[in-house]
């Protein structure tokens, strides 16, 4: 991994982290683990 993929990533989850508390309320990790629990089991319908 060069430097400059190294920043990048890493502005990305600060970014995501930023994003998260400005305008989600630090509730997107709330949001997304519901939409993951979704997203299960809707794959173990079609198993």
């Amino acid at each position: 991994m060069t430097n400059k993929i190294a920043i990048v990533l890493g502005l990305l989850i600060v970014g995501i982290f930023a994003a998260d508390l400005f305008v989600f309320g630090w509730d997107l990790h709330i949001f997304l683990g519901k939409k993951l629990m979704v997203l299960t089991e809707y794959m173990a319908f079609w198993r």
